[in-house]
Protein backbone atom coordinates (compact mmCIF):
# COMPACT_ATOMS: atom_id res chain seq x y z
CA UNK A 1 0.00 0.00 0.00
CA UNK A 2 1.48 3.24 -1.19
CA UNK A 3 2.01 5.99 1.11
CA UNK A 4 1.04 9.45 0.24
CA UNK A 5 4.21 12.24 -0.26
CA UNK A 6 3.55 14.67 3.09
CA UNK A 7 5.05 17.61 4.29
CA UNK A 8 8.02 17.71 7.48
CA UNK A 9 5.55 19.55 9.43
CA UNK A 10 2.75 16.59 8.73
CA UNK A 11 5.10 14.16 9.71
CA UNK A 12 5.78 15.77 13.04
CA UNK A 13 2.33 15.74 13.92
CA UNK A 14 1.51 12.73 12.72
CA UNK A 15 4.12 11.47 15.18
CA UNK A 16 3.32 13.63 17.86
CA UNK A 17 -0.21 12.52 18.02
CA UNK A 18 0.85 8.73 19.02
CA UNK A 19 1.80 10.51 22.53
CA UNK A 20 -0.46 11.02 24.91
CA UNK A 21 -2.32 14.07 24.77
CA UNK A 22 -0.57 16.08 27.51
CA UNK A 23 3.06 14.82 25.82
CA UNK A 24 1.96 16.68 22.80
CA UNK A 25 0.78 19.49 25.29
CA UNK A 26 4.01 19.70 27.17
CA UNK A 27 6.25 19.82 23.74
CA UNK A 28 4.28 22.48 22.64
CA UNK A 29 4.90 24.40 25.85
CA UNK A 30 8.76 23.68 25.98
CA UNK A 31 9.39 24.53 22.25
CA UNK A 32 7.71 28.06 23.05
CA UNK A 33 9.51 28.84 26.11
CA UNK A 34 12.98 27.49 24.74
CA UNK A 35 12.58 28.79 20.53
CA UNK A 36 11.22 32.53 22.50
CA UNK A 37 14.24 32.79 24.61
CA UNK A 38 16.55 32.11 21.46
CA UNK A 39 14.64 34.32 19.49
CA UNK A 40 14.08 36.96 22.21
CA UNK A 41 18.38 37.21 22.37
CA UNK A 42 19.89 40.87 20.78
CA UNK A 43 21.83 40.57 17.46
CA UNK A 44 25.45 42.24 17.99
CA UNK A 45 26.83 44.08 15.87
CA UNK A 46 31.00 43.38 15.04
CA UNK A 47 33.10 45.36 12.76
CA UNK A 48 36.15 42.26 13.18
CA UNK A 49 36.28 39.96 9.24
CA UNK A 50 36.66 37.02 11.41
CA UNK A 51 33.42 37.38 13.80
CA UNK A 52 31.31 38.05 10.37
CA UNK A 53 30.78 34.08 9.75
CA UNK A 54 29.97 33.49 13.69
CA UNK A 55 27.35 36.86 13.23
CA UNK A 56 25.80 35.30 10.24
CA UNK A 57 24.71 31.57 11.85
CA UNK A 58 23.92 33.37 15.20
CA UNK A 59 21.34 35.52 12.82
CA UNK A 60 20.25 32.59 11.10
CA UNK A 61 19.09 30.61 14.44
CA UNK A 62 17.69 33.15 15.94
CA UNK A 63 15.70 34.49 12.63
CA UNK A 64 14.49 30.54 12.55
CA UNK A 65 13.46 30.62 16.31
CA UNK A 66 11.43 33.70 15.69
CA UNK A 67 9.18 31.12 13.05
CA UNK A 68 9.87 28.10 15.26
CA UNK A 69 8.28 29.20 18.18
CA UNK A 70 5.19 29.57 16.82
CA UNK A 71 5.03 27.01 14.10
CA UNK A 72 6.70 24.56 16.54
CA UNK A 73 4.02 24.50 19.22
CA UNK A 74 1.47 25.11 17.01
CA UNK A 75 2.48 21.87 15.24
CA UNK A 76 2.69 20.05 18.49
CA UNK A 77 -0.63 21.72 20.11
CA UNK A 78 -2.61 20.21 16.46
CA UNK A 79 -0.82 16.81 17.67
CA UNK A 80 -2.06 16.82 21.38
CA UNK A 81 -5.54 17.76 19.64
CA UNK A 82 -5.74 14.52 17.70
CA UNK A 83 -4.05 12.57 20.65
CA UNK A 84 -6.92 13.34 22.70
CA UNK A 85 -9.47 13.67 20.09
CA UNK A 86 -8.35 9.60 19.26
CA UNK A 87 -8.76 8.89 22.85
CA UNK A 88 -11.85 10.10 23.35
CA UNK A 89 -13.14 8.02 20.08
CA UNK A 90 -11.32 4.67 21.52
CA UNK A 91 -13.13 4.60 24.64
CA UNK A 92 -16.52 5.13 22.48
CA UNK A 93 -15.18 2.78 20.52
CA UNK A 94 -14.43 0.03 23.04
CA UNK A 95 -17.69 0.71 25.06
CA UNK A 96 -19.50 0.15 21.69
CA UNK A 97 -17.99 -3.21 21.80
CA UNK A 98 -18.21 -4.02 24.91
CA UNK A 99 -22.41 -3.66 24.35
CA UNK A 100 -22.47 -5.31 21.46
CA UNK A 101 -24.01 -9.30 21.58
CA UNK A 102 -21.70 -10.91 19.54
CA UNK A 103 -18.61 -10.37 17.09
CA UNK A 104 -19.94 -8.93 14.51
CA UNK A 105 -19.01 -5.34 15.73
CA UNK A 106 -15.57 -6.02 14.99
CA UNK A 107 -16.29 -6.94 11.34
CA UNK A 108 -17.77 -3.45 10.67
CA UNK A 109 -14.35 -1.29 11.72
CA UNK A 110 -11.72 -0.64 10.25
CA UNK A 111 -8.50 -1.77 10.76
CA UNK A 112 -7.34 1.18 12.58
CA UNK A 113 -10.34 1.59 14.78
CA UNK A 114 -9.67 -2.05 15.31
CA UNK A 115 -6.05 -1.39 16.41
CA UNK A 116 -7.29 1.53 18.62
CA UNK A 117 -10.04 -0.97 19.99
CA UNK A 118 -7.36 -3.45 21.22
CA UNK A 119 -4.48 -0.56 22.24
CA UNK A 120 -7.78 0.28 24.95
CA UNK A 121 -8.21 -3.17 25.82
CA UNK A 122 -4.52 -3.61 27.17
CA UNK A 123 -4.45 0.11 28.43
CA UNK A 124 -7.09 -0.90 30.82
CA UNK A 125 -5.60 -4.11 31.97
CA UNK A 126 -2.65 -2.18 33.40
CA UNK A 127 -0.41 -2.18 30.39
CA UNK A 128 1.23 1.16 29.37
CA UNK A 129 0.35 1.53 25.23
CA UNK A 130 2.48 2.96 23.01
CA UNK A 131 1.00 3.19 19.66
CA UNK A 132 3.58 2.52 16.76
CA UNK A 133 1.03 1.93 13.42
CA UNK A 134 1.55 0.46 9.65
CA UNK A 135 1.05 2.44 6.59
CA UNK A 136 -1.91 0.49 6.22
CA UNK A 137 -3.99 -3.07 7.70
CA UNK A 138 -0.92 -4.87 7.27
CA UNK A 139 1.71 -2.32 8.95
CA UNK A 140 4.66 -4.03 11.39
CA UNK A 141 4.45 -3.66 15.13
CA UNK A 142 1.54 -2.00 15.93
CA UNK A 143 1.84 -1.56 19.82
CA UNK A 144 3.92 -1.92 22.12
CA UNK A 145 3.08 -2.63 25.94
CA UNK A 146 5.45 -2.18 28.66
CA UNK A 147 4.91 -3.90 32.28
CA UNK A 148 6.82 -4.61 35.49
CA UNK A 149 10.27 -3.15 33.04
CA UNK A 150 9.05 -5.74 30.54
CA UNK A 151 8.03 -5.19 26.70
CA UNK A 152 5.45 -7.07 25.02
CA UNK A 153 4.60 -6.53 21.30
CA UNK A 154 1.30 -6.55 19.47
CA UNK A 155 0.06 -7.18 16.42
CA UNK A 156 -3.23 -6.70 14.59
CA UNK A 157 -5.09 -8.11 11.79
CA UNK A 158 -7.98 -7.02 10.95
CA UNK A 159 -8.34 -9.58 8.74
CA UNK A 160 -12.12 -11.35 8.49
CA UNK A 161 -12.08 -12.48 5.12
CA UNK A 162 -9.70 -15.76 5.37
CA UNK A 163 -7.77 -17.31 8.47
CA UNK A 164 -4.35 -16.31 9.63
CA UNK A 165 -2.15 -18.93 8.87
CA UNK A 166 1.67 -19.93 10.12
CA UNK A 167 3.88 -17.82 8.12
CA UNK A 168 2.30 -14.01 10.13
CA UNK A 169 2.72 -15.47 12.87
CA UNK A 170 6.65 -16.75 12.58
CA UNK A 171 7.39 -13.68 11.15
CA UNK A 172 6.32 -11.44 14.35
CA UNK A 173 8.31 -14.14 16.43
CA UNK A 174 11.00 -13.09 14.55
CA UNK A 175 10.28 -9.61 14.76
CA UNK A 176 10.15 -9.95 19.19
CA UNK A 177 13.36 -11.96 19.12
CA UNK A 178 15.01 -8.88 17.14
CA UNK A 179 13.38 -6.55 19.76
CA UNK A 180 14.15 -8.13 22.34
CA UNK A 181 10.11 -8.69 23.99
CA UNK A 182 9.34 -10.58 26.95
CA UNK A 183 6.35 -11.75 25.02
CA UNK A 184 3.52 -11.12 22.13
CA UNK A 185 0.27 -10.72 21.03
CA UNK A 186 -1.74 -11.68 17.84
CA UNK A 187 -4.78 -10.56 17.69
CA UNK A 188 -7.30 -11.00 14.62
CA UNK A 189 -11.03 -10.41 13.91
CA UNK A 190 -10.88 -13.44 11.87
CA UNK A 191 -9.61 -16.81 13.27
CA UNK A 192 -6.42 -18.95 13.05
CA UNK A 193 -5.59 -21.92 11.20
CA UNK A 194 -4.74 -25.40 12.79
CA UNK A 195 -1.02 -24.97 11.53
CA UNK A 196 -0.33 -21.19 13.20
CA UNK A 197 -2.00 -22.47 16.41
CA UNK A 198 0.73 -25.41 15.87
CA UNK A 199 3.74 -22.85 15.99
CA UNK A 200 2.80 -21.34 18.44
CA UNK A 201 2.93 -24.39 21.40
CA UNK A 202 5.66 -23.33 23.99
CA UNK A 203 6.18 -20.13 22.77
CA UNK A 204 5.57 -16.67 25.25
CA UNK A 205 3.23 -15.57 22.28
CA UNK A 206 -0.90 -15.70 23.23
CA UNK A 207 -3.05 -15.97 19.57
CA UNK A 208 -6.24 -13.98 19.95
CA UNK A 209 -9.18 -14.39 17.83
CA UNK A 210 -12.32 -12.27 17.43
CA UNK A 211 -14.70 -14.57 19.47
CA UNK A 212 -11.39 -14.72 22.10
CA UNK A 213 -11.39 -10.63 21.77
CA UNK A 214 -14.77 -9.87 22.73
CA UNK A 215 -14.84 -12.35 25.51
CA UNK A 216 -12.08 -10.76 26.91
CA UNK A 217 -13.87 -7.29 26.69
CA UNK A 218 -17.21 -8.89 28.58
CA UNK A 219 -15.09 -10.36 31.22
CA UNK A 220 -13.00 -6.91 31.75
CA UNK A 221 -15.96 -4.91 31.33
CA UNK A 222 -18.13 -7.24 33.89
CA UNK A 223 -15.22 -6.61 36.20
CA UNK A 224 -14.97 -2.97 35.87
CA UNK A 225 -18.85 -2.97 36.43
CA UNK A 226 -18.14 -4.87 40.13
CA UNK A 227 -15.61 -2.75 40.87
CA UNK A 228 -18.22 0.50 40.60
CA UNK A 229 -20.82 -1.83 42.63
CA UNK A 230 -19.12 -3.17 45.34
CA UNK A 231 -21.97 -3.60 47.11
CA UNK A 232 -24.20 -5.20 44.57
CA UNK A 233 -21.66 -7.73 44.32
CA UNK A 234 -21.54 -9.97 47.56
CA UNK A 235 -19.68 -13.09 48.10
CA UNK A 236 -22.16 -15.96 48.46
CA UNK A 237 -20.87 -18.49 51.75
CA UNK A 238 -21.10 -22.07 51.66
CA UNK A 239 -24.18 -23.04 53.79
CA UNK A 240 -23.32 -25.47 56.39
CA UNK A 241 -25.22 -28.68 57.64
CA UNK A 242 -27.50 -28.61 60.90
CA UNK A 243 -25.74 -30.29 64.27
CA UNK A 244 -28.84 -31.59 65.25
CA UNK A 245 -30.42 -32.82 62.11
CA UNK A 246 -27.93 -32.67 59.00
CA UNK A 247 -30.31 -30.54 57.25
CA UNK A 248 -29.09 -27.26 55.21
CA UNK A 249 -28.93 -24.72 57.17
CA UNK A 250 -30.21 -20.76 55.83
CA UNK A 251 -29.50 -16.94 57.18
CA UNK A 252 -31.45 -15.63 59.75
CA UNK A 253 -31.75 -12.52 61.77
CA UNK A 254 -32.70 -12.90 65.79
CA UNK A 255 -35.80 -10.60 66.17
CA UNK A 256 -35.38 -10.41 70.15
CA UNK A 257 -32.72 -11.16 72.83
CA UNK A 258 -28.95 -9.71 73.35
CA UNK A 259 -28.28 -10.53 69.86
CA UNK A 260 -31.47 -8.76 67.97
CA UNK A 261 -30.10 -7.79 64.47
CA UNK A 262 -27.31 -10.18 64.03
CA UNK A 263 -27.20 -12.57 61.75
CA UNK A 264 -26.91 -16.69 62.26
CA UNK A 265 -28.15 -19.99 60.74
CA UNK A 266 -30.87 -21.95 61.69
CA UNK A 267 -31.91 -25.27 60.46
CA UNK A 268 -34.35 -24.72 57.33
CA UNK A 269 -36.61 -27.12 58.93
CA UNK A 270 -37.64 -24.52 62.04
CA UNK A 271 -39.92 -25.30 63.88
CA UNK A 272 -39.37 -28.78 63.80
CA UNK A 273 -35.96 -28.49 64.48
CA UNK A 274 -34.05 -25.40 65.94
CA UNK A 275 -30.54 -25.86 65.37
CA UNK A 276 -28.23 -23.16 64.91
CA UNK A 277 -24.63 -22.08 63.76
CA UNK A 278 -22.59 -19.00 64.50
CA UNK A 279 -22.48 -17.21 60.70
CA UNK A 280 -18.63 -17.42 61.04
CA UNK A 281 -18.55 -20.99 60.72
CA UNK A 282 -19.08 -21.16 57.19
CA UNK A 283 -15.38 -19.63 56.82
CA UNK A 284 -14.03 -22.69 57.77
CA UNK A 285 -16.34 -24.93 55.57
CA UNK A 286 -14.48 -22.96 52.78
CA UNK A 287 -11.04 -22.67 54.03
CA UNK A 288 -11.26 -26.18 54.69
CA UNK A 289 -12.66 -27.43 50.84
CA UNK A 290 -9.99 -24.67 49.93
CA UNK A 291 -7.11 -26.26 51.66
CA UNK A 292 -8.57 -29.91 50.41
CA UNK A 293 -8.43 -29.07 46.90
CA UNK A 294 -4.69 -27.76 47.09
CA UNK A 295 -3.75 -31.04 49.24
CA UNK A 296 -5.13 -33.20 46.24
CA UNK A 297 -3.16 -31.11 43.56
CA UNK A 298 -0.51 -34.18 41.90
CA UNK A 299 2.71 -32.93 40.65
CA UNK A 300 3.06 -33.79 36.62
CA UNK A 301 4.87 -36.69 35.70
CA UNK A 302 8.09 -37.33 34.26
CA UNK A 303 8.53 -37.50 30.12
CA UNK A 304 10.46 -37.39 28.01
CA UNK A 305 11.28 -35.31 25.12
CA UNK A 306 8.99 -36.52 21.36
CA UNK A 307 12.15 -35.72 19.62
CA UNK A 308 15.21 -36.67 21.43
CA UNK A 309 14.17 -38.82 24.25
CA UNK A 310 15.88 -36.66 26.69
CA UNK A 311 13.83 -35.52 29.99
CA UNK A 312 12.12 -33.06 29.99
CA UNK A 313 11.99 -30.23 32.49
CA UNK A 314 8.68 -28.61 34.12
CA UNK A 315 8.98 -24.90 33.93
CA UNK A 316 7.25 -21.60 33.91
CA UNK A 317 6.20 -19.18 31.59
CA UNK A 318 7.77 -15.90 34.44
CA UNK A 319 5.98 -13.50 32.28
CA UNK A 320 3.80 -12.16 29.02
CA UNK A 321 0.68 -13.41 27.74
CA UNK A 322 1.59 -17.33 29.22
CA UNK A 323 2.65 -15.79 32.81
CA UNK A 324 2.25 -18.60 35.60
CA UNK A 325 1.36 -21.69 33.07
CA UNK A 326 3.55 -24.49 33.11
CA UNK A 327 5.00 -26.58 30.18
CA UNK A 328 7.32 -29.03 29.26
CA UNK A 329 11.19 -27.66 27.91
CA UNK A 330 13.73 -29.93 26.11
CA UNK A 331 17.13 -28.42 27.22
CA UNK A 332 19.37 -30.12 23.75
CA UNK A 333 16.47 -28.94 21.28
CA UNK A 334 15.63 -25.82 22.92
CA UNK A 335 11.78 -26.38 22.29
CA UNK A 336 8.70 -26.92 24.79
CA UNK A 337 5.26 -28.31 24.98
CA UNK A 338 2.38 -28.02 26.68
CA UNK A 339 2.00 -29.93 30.17
CA UNK A 340 -1.73 -31.05 28.80
CA UNK A 341 0.02 -31.99 25.54
CA UNK A 342 2.38 -34.70 26.65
Amino acid sequence: MARSKTSPLEDLILATSKLPWWGGALLALGSYLVLHVIASRPITLVTAPGQMGDMVVKGMVTTLAMFGQYILPFAFGIAALVSGINLIKQKKLYEKVAASTDVAALNEMSWADFERLVAEYYQRNGFQVSRKGGNGPDGGIDLVLRKNNEKHLVQCKQWKAYKVGVQPVREFYGVMAANGAAGGYFVTSGVYTDDAKAFVKGLNIELVDGSKLKKMIDIAQKKTTASMNPIEVRQETTAPACPKCGMEMKKRTARQGSNAGTEFWGCSGFPKCNGSRPLEESQGVETTSATAQTTATLEPEKKNCPNCGTELVLRQFQSGPKNGQQFYGCIPCKKGWPVEQL
